[in-house]
């Protein structure tokens, strides 16, 4: 069985709270150990400048089932945020040969809940003017919203809480 095959043993870069590389571990006991790591967060825009949401899939290892305003996920051991961001935008798409987003900012992601969760997270914007194709492993439902839709819906929905805490911060962030 490859990674590929099952998520939990994809190679993390373990770093420490400078985002230095300290070591590696398989995505399953990275997040069973609380391990540090490192994350991309990728806000997609379409041509209108609407916002890709989705509902994660039921299987999913963290946050099964709940919904995202962020593409992204877990940079590999030995890739670069900027190389991830990429990749992970055109895999959770469907897409190819989408432009290369823009990095925002990164932050230190910590929640102290039962497992804890640790990870540096870079956050990017991209848009995308291609049609989208999520990947069904990935993504139960799709669509692009307003912002004030995004908004709205924060209220109405559950969402993934590093992704929350990534808007948070991207809307503060953009608003300086």
């Amino acid at each position: 069985m490859t990674p590929a095959d099952n998520p939990a043993e994809e190679l993390l870069d373990i770093v420490d709270e400078q985002d230095r590389v300290i070591g590696q571990a398989p995505r399953g006991e990275a997040y069973a150990r609380g391990l540090r790591h490192r994350c991309v967060f990728v806000l997609v825009r379409d041509g209108e400048g609407r916002v890709f949401v989705h509902r994660r899939t039921a299987t999913k290892l963290v946050f099964p089932s709940l919904y995202d305003m962020f593409v992204g996920g877990v940079v590999g051991a030995g890739e670069t945020y900027d190389d991830a961001a990429l990749r992970e935008a055109e895999e959770e798409l469907g897409v190819s040969g989408l432009p290369r987003p823009v990095p925002v900012f990164t932050f230190l992601y910590e929640d102290a809940g039962e497992p804890a969760r640790t990870w540096w997270s870079s956050v990017y914007e991209v848009r995308c003017t291609l049609p989208v194709r999520p990947q069904p492993e990935e993504v139960a439902w799709h669509g692009f919203l307003t912002e004030a839709e995004v908004d709205e819906r924060l209220r109405e929905w559950e969402w993934v809480p590093d992704g929350l805490a990534a808007w948070e911060r991207f809307r503060t962030h953009r608003s300086v």
